[in-house]
């Protein structure tokens, strides 16, 4: 999409690019930003780059994208420069106050539809209706309502409208390290990624689907999407899958339920674990030790299932060149910029203090090789590939903003928890189970991240209330919220794998909901077993994280369908 920009508009996304991460850079390490300027700076930046790079096709089109980005500077500068005056007038705002608003919400609308589709504008407008009717709602769900311009006044200027929660956590922690995510791959560290697990692994029983499941971990827990990790890791790993014998919808399988995985794992998890800290008041780096053991779990499992997979059929990968100690000697310093963020966040800095050394980081060792450092121009294209990539996530702050402006001014947020109990009769198990069908139904339109902060806003209270603790109440929200990545129907990670693997679309796609499936047995841990996340005394979390390996190992095995083989053997004898 950068590629098809003019000279021009070129040269304005790179300087909104550098300028982004100078700013965030700055104001993370040096001098913390005043709250409209942080969050405002973050809305407006991510507002002019989609209209910039997601553009219309017909040159009138093309000039209405550009009214659109004046639009956008004119509402957006408004709320930074008018912020305290706004708070001050609350509930008398004037007529240009709510003018603003009303393009301002509109404008995020048409923000979405561009990069993320239709289907999550129909949400958007959906909420918008149900804040203006909401007296013709049924008495479960109905509230006062109001009219469109007073609701979008709410939505745009309250802390829980499009700059609330959303906006603070993408401009705090998101784009910082979707910038070091940029950088480590301009670094050159992705290769190391793949090629240490294969020298390691790629030459036993499913060796290269075991380098895929390692490999995706490793980028995943930085990427930040599974999609991405699938795209990138799969590019690689499902062609040397389908060399070995796996059957091209299996290998297109195993590298989407083992890309989902990387959400979970520390020292990034994607968008998700900031936002949980921002939701629980929790220390990120006490989200990051709760989030360990339950994401080494699932790699663990799929692990165990690509294993017996392989042995079913005696597939064995090819010894690499290199044995993985020598990989580990030559390339070890590519590891640093993750060891040097883990290091800092736990011993208490903050996440964007810490992704800014781990960019310094690894613009340091990207100088270890001569084709791999980082200069001026590698500089902004590391900056630029970082912002591109902020906006997948970026373009969904305006509808968000809708959906928990119009939950909140509802007051759904308050009844929704009442309602999930009643109708699950007050079991536990039937509340996770209404959770991961809400969460899987909002995934298909919405993105992971998006359907997790939504579904946790009006679910965590219900869990809360059946007992279970704040922190396994958001880890079991937020488990459920990458099922759309590989259950069908939509599973867009799924079919990501399977048009890389050259396969039937929906073969893969219930491969991999096979191969994923400790993702439904988490949730369930979390909720059953305090000491899952670490809520408990030193020997009931030991006895229950070693219980848990030898549950998971043979959870993994018998859906593995190996022992299947068993029943056969007599039978051909």
């Amino acid at each position: 999409m950068y590629k098809q920009l003019h000279r021009f508009e070129q040269i304005l996304f790179d300087a909104c690019a550098v300028s982004l991460l100078v700013f965030y850079a700055w104001s993370a390490v040096v001098a913390p930003a005043a709250t409209q300027y942080h969050r405002g700076i973050y809305v407006l930046a991510t507002y002019i780059l989609v209209f910039l790079v997601y553009r219309s096709r017909s040159k009138f089109m093309r000039v209405v994208d550009y009214v659109l980005m004046a639009l956008s500077v004119i509402t957006i500068s408004y709320w930074i420069y008018n912020f305290e005056a706004i708070n001050y007038r609350t509930g008398a705002e004037t007529t240009l106050d709510m003018t603003i608003a009303v393009i301002g919400v509109l404008l995020g609308i048409e923000l979405a539809r561009r990069v993320v589709g239709n289907v999550f504008v129909v949400i958007g407008v959906i909420m918008l209706l149900y804040g203006v009717y909401g007296d013709y709602m049924p008495d479960l769900i109905s509230h006062a309502g109001d009219t469109f311009p007073a609701l979008c006044t709410s939505i745009f200027y309250k802390s829980d409208g499009v700059f609330g929660i959303m906006a603070n956590v993408l401009a705090t922690y998101v784009l910082l390290f979707v910038f070091f995510g940029a950088f480590l791959s301009k670094s050159g560290a992705h290769k190391f990624f793949v090629d240490f697990p294969l020298a390691a692994v790629g030459h036993k029983v499913g060796g290269p689907a075991k380098v895929s499941v390692i490999a995706s971990g490793l980028f995943g827990s930085i990427s930040g999407s599974a999609i991405a990790n699938t795209v990138s890791t799969g590019a690689f790993t499902i062609p040397m899958m389908k060399k070995a014998g796996f059957k091209p919808h299996i290998a297109g399988a195993i590298e989407p339920a083992a890309s989902i995985g990387g959400m979970f794992l520390p020292p990034i998890m994607g968008a998700g674990g900031f936002i949980m800290a921002e939701l629980t008041g929790v220390p990120y780096s006490q989200i990051m030790l709760v989030a360990i053991f339950p994401a080494l779990m699932y790699f663990f499992s799929v692990y165990v299932m690509v294993h017996y997979e392989a042995k079913k059929y005696n597939l064995v990968g090819e010894k690499s060149k290199y044995s993985a100690m020598e990989i580990l000697r030559r390339e070890w310093f590519y590891i640093t910029p993750l060891v040097v963020i883990t290091i800092f966040m736990l011993s208490g800095y903050s996440p964007g203090y810490s992704a800014i050394l781990g960019i310094l980081s690894c613009i340091v060792i990207s100088w270890f090789r001569k084709e791999t450092r980082i200069g001026p121009k590698e500089f902004i294209e590391a900056a630029r590939d970082g912002a591109e990539s902020s906006l997948k996530i970026g373009a969904t702050v305006g509808v968000i903003g809708i959906i928990i402006g119009v939950l909140t001014f509802s007051g759904l947020v308050l009844t929704f928890a009442d309602i999930v109990i009643e109708l699950a009769g007050g079991s536990l198990a039937l509340t996770i189970l209404f959770i991961a069908l809400a969460s899987l139904v909002l995934g298909m339109g919405v993105p992971v991240t998006a359907a997790y902060l939504i579904t946790a806003v009006v679910a965590v209270p219900a869990l809360t209330h059946l007992g279970v603790n704040v922190i396994a109440a958001h880890m079991i929200v937020y488990w459920l919220s990458q099922d759309s990545n590989i259950t069908p129907p939509v599973c867009i990670a799924a079919f990501a794998g399977a048009t890389i693997a050259k396969a039937n679309m929906w073969k893969t796609a219930f491969s991999a909901f096979k191969f994923a499936k400790f993702l439904y047995l988490g949730p369930f841990l979390f909720g059953y077993v305090p000491a899952f996340s670490l809520d408990g005394s030193a020997t009931d979390i030991v006895k229950a994280f070693v219980l848990i390996i030898i549950g998971t190992w043979f959870y993994s095995w018998l859906l593995s369908g190996i022992w299947l083989g068993y029943f056969k053997k007599p039978e051909r004898a």
